[in-house]
């Protein structure tokens, strides 16, 4: 029995004796492999996940190079520039072979060349932080971001990064970023380029601009960041967008605006706008929107150019043409202005100026820009057919949209008889520019109908879109009317136009003025939100053409004042801006032209000019054996060589070239350009082949070194 007892008990010790060798065999197995997970996870998780995004590979969408906007006068408004971010693989094979053998040949030197290039860190701080990223085997270290392409040029030269991007790990992510070169300088109406939010021409050109994309294969590597399998194998080349060339003239843009800008800080105002337009095309060569902003300055904020208003009196030129169209009155017909004071439907009409005057013609009523007057006239003639006056108004186009190609204007409001809106006021208001909504373009559209013989022109603001330098769509003056009115509607209207500015409220503004305007003042007290007319802002506006005998352009400036203003009429705040818009143009534009056109120059001979190194120009000649007359200054290593005519010898002159403002360009071939702009500390972006025909910084405009140039070629 007892026997049986001890061997039972030596059968449990065994089991046991193995149960817990077995538990035990359990415990360190997992605690192995354990050991081994945390092992993976976080000593060679970098290395096993950079692995595994290396084997994975995909097809994304390439964006397109967008096209660039250019003004008539070839300069360009917004362009698109390369723009670069460096990275380096660390884990790259080429990188790696032979224990780094490579990499430890070439990092003193490399180090070297790139604190020599971006100067923002030290030999030593370059060395240290490439050796760390080397020792961390990082799949995508962040070198530098936002270089230039100069700068991304002359690395690619730099000691292992020449040796290509398998045996370097360089890796350069490309972009292109959009850049107003003129910055504020017509920058509402040419826009912005953004993913989810664009304006102005970038937006209404957006699908010319954009191009098609393109499609690449992609590795991705650490990071779950992509690279390209082979830079130069696209499965789909992407087709870059077109260029479009836009009616605005630099020079007049600049003009309008400087001129805007003065009175606008001047007088405080809230925002304003001018128009400048072409006579017999209808192209919009300046356009310029400023809005006062939280800190006091100004920027092109907004649209105003296209937004609906209460014209004032500026309108009273539609009145005038229904009425004398209608041959309801006559200039020399006689008004009374019941001293500058009239009731009417419960309510009563206001001049501007209690002139006390009663008895007055048309014409006069016209030229001292009388509410009183205009309202009586259309009350005595249209308040039995209202809808007469109003078949004026929409033959004017001032009813619809005037189909200007930039996105964004509003449609103006006409109220009509019959509407809720309608009532026994609204028709006398209506005659001097309130009651009713348009923009300042609709204005300019109908005071350039007027200049133009009664042809109403449609504005616009693209003449081209340009692909490869090549024109492939070109836009035409689109008439909406043939004949707004008569042809003695049209003299009776630019008679009264005249008389404003010789008898009338730009008397003062237009006196000794060396050429004629024809034009209208504008005053209207608008309304500020719930507290409606308490605080006193006054919209001013100045509206015509000139020359008044030989109409060249169209003006039309509109600002709102600060309320409380000290200075709100017409004359006074937007006629200033229109004088010195017309004063301009006219001694750069008008007056030349007519010098020109009384004098005939000889052949044009601007084709034929070049500029170009002094020895080079010299050997060409020696070569060819051709004589030339060399009138340029000893020293100095650039020359321009141009012609007089077909029988001169060539001329060569000097090219002088200053540190502080920016040389002409033109004619240029890219090399003497590049040479010319880099010797001045330019940064060169370029975009064409053959000699420059373009260059985003005006020739004499004060430059500093870094700043940014773009060039176009032809």
């Amino acid at each position: 029995m007892k026997n049986k007892q001890q061997e039972t008990v030596e059968v449990k010790r065994d089991i046991l004796w193995r149960v817990y060798l077995g538990y035990i065999a359990v415990v360190i197995v997992f605690l192995v492999i354990l050991g081994k997970a945390f092992y993976i996870q976080q000593v060679q998780g970098k290395y096993w996940r950079s692995m595994s995004d290396s084997l994975h590979e995909k097809i994304v969408e390439v964006d397109a190079e967008r096209g660039t906007i250019y003004s008539e006068d070839g300069q360009m408004l917004s362009t698109s520039i390369p723009q670069f971010d460096i990275y380096i693989d660390f884990g790259a094979d080429g990188l790696r072979e032979k224990s780094g053998k490579r990499f430890r040949e070439n990092v003193d030197s490399l180090s070297y060349s790139l604190a020599a290039l971006f100067k923002d860190r030290s030999e030593a701080e370059y060395k240290k932080i490439l050796k760390d990223g080397y020792r961390d085997k990082n799949r995508y270290f962040s070198l530098k971001k936002k270089i230039s392409f100069r700068e991304y040029q002359a690395l690619r030269k730099f000691p292992l990064v020449r040796e290509g991007k398998n045996k370097s790990g360089f890796i350069a992510d490309t972009r292109s970023i959009r850049l107003n070169p003129y910055q504020m300088l017509a920058f509402r109406t040419i826009g912005l380029d953004r993913d989810s939010f664009k304006v102005g021409l970038e937006m209404t050109y957006d699908s010319v601009l954009r191009g098609i994309k393109g499609k690449r294969l992609v590795r991705y590597i650490g990071g779950g960041v992509s690279v390209p399998v082979d830079e130069d194998n696209y499965q789909v080349e992407s087709e870059n967008g077109k260029d479009i060339v836009t009616t605005i003239d630099v020079h007049m843009q600049d003009i309008a605006e400087n001129a805007l800008m003065k009175m606008m800080v001047g007088n405080e105002a809230e925002h304003g706008c001018a128009i400048v337009m072409e006579v017999k095309t209808g192209k919009i060569k300046a356009i310029a929107n400023l809005g006062r902003r939280s800190d006091g300055s100004y920027w092109e904020d907004f649209n105003y150019a296209l937004t609906p208003t209460e014209p004032g009196s500026t309108f009273k030129l539609a009145t005038m043409l229904a009425a004398l169209e209608d041959k309801k009155v006559s200039l020399n017909q006689i008004v009374n202005l019941e001293g500058g004071t009239w009731k009417v439907g419960g309510e009563t009409v206001y001049d501007s100026e209690q002139h006390g005057l009663h008895e007055a013609t048309v014409k006069k009523a016209f030229e001292m820009s009388s509410n009183v007057g205009m309202a009586k006239i259309v009350s005595a003639y249209y308040s039995s057919s209202p809808s007469l006056f109003i078949q004026h108004l929409k033959k004017l186009s001032l009813d619809t949209l005037t189909g200007v190609d930039l996105a964004g204007e509003r449609r103006p409001v006409i109220y009509k008889p019959g509407s809720k809106y309608w009532s026994a006021t609204t028709l006398p208001w209506m005659a001097f520019g309130y009651n009713l909504l348009v923009t300042p373009l609709h204005t300019a559209m109908m005071y350039n109908a007027v200049a133009n013989n009664g042809v109403m022109l449609k504005p616009y603001l693209v003449t081209t879109i340009r692909e490869d330098g090549k024109d492939v769509k070109d836009f035409q003056p689109v008439v909406l009317h043939e004949k707004i009115c008569s042809d003695a509607t049209l003299k009776q209207l630019i008679e009264c136009l005249r008389g404003v500015c010789t008898e009338g409220t730009a008397r003062s503004l237009m006196k000794n003025t060396p050429y004629a305007v024809a034009a209208k003042t504008g005053t209207a007290l608008v309304a500020n939100g719930s507290r409606g007319y308490l605080d006193r802002i006054y919209q001013s506006s100045f509206a015509g053409f000139f020359p008044a005998d030989n109409p060249q352009y169209t003006c039309v400036v509109v600002i709102k004042n600060k309320p409380m203003a000290k200075k709100v009429y017409g004359a006074d705040v937007a006629g200033p801006v229109f004088k010195e818009i017309a004063d301009r143009l006219y001694t750069m534009y008008v007056k030349q032209s007519n010098a020109t056109q009384n004098n005939p120059m000889r052949i044009d001979s601007s084709a034929y000019s070049f500029i170009g190194m002094r020895s080079e120009v010299q050997n060409v000649f020696a070569s060819l054996k051709m004589p030339f007359a060399d009138s340029a200054r000893s020293g100095g290593d650039m020359v321009r060589l141009y012609n007089r005519s077909q029988t001169d010898a060539p001329i060569v002159t000097s090219y002088a070239v200053s540190g502080r403002q920016m040389p002409q360009l033109s004619g240029m071939g890219l090399k003497d350009a590049v040479y010319v702009c880099e010797n001045l500390g330019l940064k060169v972006n370029v975009k064409g082949k053959g000699k420059v025909s373009g260059q985003s910084i005006i020739p004499g405009q004060a430059i500093a070194k870094g700043q940014l140039i773009n060039i176009q070629l032809n």
